[in-house]
């Protein structure tokens, strides 16, 4: 049990930035296509008339003061990045997904990059909601300049 945990009975998993990043980490062995879940990669073994097995999603009971119970453990994620917040149990995050995310985000490698502005994202989504939005809100001062929102128009004009 770590004092600093949020969440005493948490098991907290620390994984490296190559898995973070990682995507198609799980490959048929007929076809070698990948796919970022093994859910998805058993669905697909069905296809070539594999053996295949779904996991049950399994549902978090609350432990009682940590009784042994052999209830799953919640778990938490911490950040690699020893600099950052989340690196500290106490500041995990609560879902796979969202470390991902976050690892990304705030560490990763800006890849994509919008053609209008030029503003620059780690996260597929994130520029995909950006560009479609990009350049359709624009509020002109009578000074020439373009503010993207009418919070920062509004309040110039004061």
């Amino acid at each position: 049990w770590n004092a600093r945990t949020a969440d005493p009975g948490a098991e907290v998993i620390a994984l490296s930035p190559r898995t973070l990043v990682a995507t198609n980490r799980f490959v048929c062995e007929i076809c070698n296509k990948g796919f970022q879940r093994d859910q998805n990669l058993q669905l697909h073994r069905r296809g070539h008339n594999l053996p295949w097995k779904l996991r049950q999603r399994t549902v978090l009971l609350p432990r009682p003061g940590g009784d042994g119970s052999g209830a799953p453990r919640k778990r938490v994620y911490v950040c690699p990045e020893p600099t950052c917040v989340h690196h500290d149990p106490a500041r995990a995050l609560g879902d796979l997904t969202g470390i991902k995310k976050h690892f990304s985000r705030k560490h990763g490698e800006k890849r994509w990059k919008c053609e209008r502005c030029a503003k620059r994202y780690a996260v597929h989504s994130d520029w995909k909601a950006h560009v479609k939005n990009c350049g359709t809100r624009e509020y002109r001062c009578d000074c020439g300049i373009l503010f993207s929102r009418y919070v920062l128009f509004s309040y110039n004009q004061l």
